[in-house]
Order: structure tokens, then sequence, then C-alpha cells
């Protein structure tokens, strides 16, 4: 079985190898030639734990090819998908049109039966706008025979899982229009489904299309929600932790993604509700759930420079001030919207001296903040430091030595994004120790 990926960013990238790591013969397509040649040569863009032992293994055993001929990327393959980064246009909207070059690309260029797969986020109605320029394009070049179908497979993957998400998935949406489609997704994915099989959802295109905006959204909807709870509980003088307990031991509600916190970011959670309240808007409904989520979490990204401004009575210029995680979120490189922006461009503003510390994320903070100090490590980073904040909880920030922090830092302030830390453990130490929700 023959595959193309079209797009190596993340989403392409993870998709393409775990394929060929299932035995699939796999040629990841770019534009980028000079992003091609780094992946042949073993430069990984990305930061994912494993991927790239992955891809090595698969280069090695030649399932796994790199290549910025897009004519190569169609001919002789049975699926081509689409996992093309989609950045807004001028307008908010998803930019649909790096997809519908692909699809003309796609009618020019196959030479038999194939499968168009969108896994791109895309508006409901993409893949039959899809199908429409790939029937177009083939009447045009004169192979109005020629068979093809679109389908929506669109991903779940989480940075940091993501070898593991395509491996073991919680579920395979599958939308498609045709019954030859449904039957090659299924052969494709015969090796997961096999262990798996009660969780594959088949349906039409546009349902598969809503069902990635509807998860990413309700997902976005409970972390909001919680932290609203949270901010709450600090006013009334209750405990998010055992709220956030009572709450997750509901069977009906469950305890994932109700952890109080600083706030969420990456690409998924904010493009996809913006995307989802356009749509909205286009057909005249308006999202109001969605847009609260939204405003929630921007004023979220706020909150530890506003108990940080209130612990110093506003007098914030001068002051050093330690960041531990930069990225998003663990076990990732990703920076996209992540509420470390946020909050260090609020302490320059302020007049602070910033010194910033995380595992993987290092080069993205040098590249944007030039006057940001860059520490060795996280101890590094507190040397003389007026106060801590934790914003990723990487796993080497859970358990500091205590000791050395204090020593290093001017004034012992933590103020805790991720509630990892014990209130009575660094009090009893003598910090000043600050959360979310108490």
């Amino acid at each position: 079985m023959n595959v193309s990926i079209v797009g190596t960013g993340y989403v392409g990238l993870v998709s393409g190898t775990c394929f060929a790591d299932l035995g699939v013969n796999v040629t990841c397509v770019d534009c980028d030639s000079q992003k091609i040649n780094r992946l042949v040569y073993g430069a990984i863009p990305i930061y994912e734990p494993g991927l790239d032992n992955m891809i090595t293994r698969n280069v090695t055993d030649k399932r796994l090819t790199f290549s910025s001929d897009y004519k190569q990327g169609f001919i002789d393959k049975d699926f081509v998908f689409c996992a093309v980064d989609t950045t807004p246009d001028e307008n908010g909207l998803t930019n649909l049109d790096p997809i519908l070059d692909i699809a003309k690309d796609f009618g020019n260029n196959i030479n038999h039966y194939s499968v168009f797969v969108i896994k791109s986020t895309v508006p409901v109605g993409t893949a039959q706008h899809v199908t429409k320029i790939i029937r177009e394009t083939l009447d045009a070049r004169g192979a109005k025979d020629m068979k093809f179908d679109v389908a929506s497979n669109p991903d779940f993957l989480t940075e940091g899982n993501g070898i593991k998400d395509f491996m073991k998935p919680d579920r395979i949406v599958i939308g498609t229009e045709t019954t030859t489609a449904r039957q090659a997704m299924e052969r494709l994915y015969r090796t997961i489904l096999m262990h798996n099989n009660r969780n594959v959802i088949y349906t039409d295109t546009r349902t598969a299309e809503m069902i990635k905006y509807a998860a990413t959204s309700m997902l976005a909807t409970r972390v909001s929600f919680m932290n609203e709870i949270a901010n709450l509980c600090e006013i009334v003088g209750a405990d998010i932790n055992v709220v956030r307990h009572g709450v997750g031991t509901d069977s009906r509600i469950g305890p994932k993604y109700i952890f109080p916190g600083c706030g969420y970011g990456g690409t998924l959670f904010p493009q996809d509700i913006n995307d989802l309240i356009k749509i909205g808007g286009e057909h005249n409904y308006d999202m109001e759930i969605l847009k609260a989520v939204e405003n929630v979490n921007n004023r979220q990204k706020r909150i530890l420079f506003k108990k940080l401004f209130n612990h110093y009575k506003g007098d914030l210029k001068g002051k050093t001030i330690a960041l531990w995680g930069l990225s998003f979120k663990p076990e990732t490189d990703d920076m996209s919207s992540a509420p470390a922006i946020d909050t260090i461009n609020l302490l320059m503003e302020a007049g602070c001296h910033v010194r910033v510390y995380d595992p993987v994320a290092m080069n993205a903070t040098k590249r944007r903040w030039s006057s940001v100090y860059c520490g060795l490590d996280m101890y590094d980073a507190v040397k003389g430091a007026d106060a801590v904040l934790l914003l990723t909880e990487w796993r080497q920030f859970r358990i500091p030595a205590w000791q050395t922090v204090k020593s290093l830092m001017r004034s012992p302030v933590i103020i805790d994004g991720r509630n990892v830390y014990d209130i009575d453990e660094l009090e009893e130490l003598g910090f000043t120790y600050y959360c979310i929700g108490k």
C-alpha cells in the first residue's frame, strides 16, 4: 500500500511516520525543499518524544521517504493525505488555498484510483468542495473516467503524546461518501482496527469535519469553565483542588481537562474555537458559549502577572522575575499562543528583568525576545529572582531542591500556575506561595 502525506508539520510527520511503522510505504511531501533536505539528513523539525528514532528506523527500512516533488507525491499512490497547516486568512477564517492547490495537483497527477484524505482541520463542507475541484481538474486534463474519492479523517493527536495517540487512539473518525472509499480506509487502518474496532466512527464527510471542531471546543470549554470556578473559589474561600476532585468523580463528567491553571495555548484550541465561531457567524448563529470560553482563556493568561502585581502592590519596575516553562504544555517545544507569551510581554511592559528556562523551547524564546535571559538550567534561571512563576508543568519542575532555589532568589515568592506544589511544604520552608483557586 502506497501513501503520500502532504505537509510535514506536526500532524503530517507524526502520521506519516506511524503509518510507515505499521508497514505502509509512505512518502512525506512538502513544498519547502530546505525542510525536506533537513529531514533526509535526519534533522527533525519538531520535538516529539520517540519520533526521531521511529523516523530513523523506517527510513533505514525504506518504508519512509521524503520529497519536495509533488508529482512523485501523487503518481502510483493509493492514498494522498492532506495534512498542511491551515492558518487563518485576513478575515480570521481558515485559509483553504493550500488545500485546494493540493487538490488540483492531485487531479493533475493521479494515474489510478486514489483517495484524497483530508487530515487538516477544515470548515464543514470542505470535502465536498475539494471533490468538485478534483473532478473539474480531471475533466480539464481529459481524464473524465479516472476514479477517485475524498475522505475526511480528522486528527486527534496531542503534542507530546502523538505516537501513542496514533497507535492506540481513543477513536478513529472516517468520513466518506461512497462504499468504495470506506472500504479503502478500512484496509489502510486494518492493523489499528484489529485491536480497536469498537471505536471507529464511520460517517459522512460533513459530520466528520464537525466532530473535530466539537471535540476540541468541548475540551477547551471544560478548561475555561474550571478556571472560572477556580477564580471564584479564591474569592469565596473554597479549595479548587477539592472542588475539582468532587466534580471529577462524577461518572457523567470524569476527571480529564478539569485542572485549573493559567490558560490553554497551542494552535489547536484557539484556532478551532475561532473557526467554529466564524462558521456559526456565516450561518447567522451566535456561538455564545465559545465566545465566553475564548474570553475567559484570554483573561486567564494574565492571572499570574496579576498575582505578582498584587503581591508587590504594583511596584514591579526593576524586579527580576523567573519563569519555569515556556511551551504551552509539557513534552513539546510549541509556544503557539502559550500563556508564557502574554506573561513575558506583561512583565517587560512593567519594567521587569525576565529570566526563563524550558527544557526544549529555549530557541523559540531567543528568537522572540532578545532581552530575556535564557537560563542554563532551572536553577540558573532563578538567580536573583524576586519571584518564580511556574507556567508549564514539566516533570523536572515538580520536585525542585527548594533550599537551593531559596538560596538563589532575592525574595522567596512562588506563583504556581499549574497547582503542582504543596502550600504547607513551601510555607514551612519560608516561601510566600500563590496558586490558582485557593
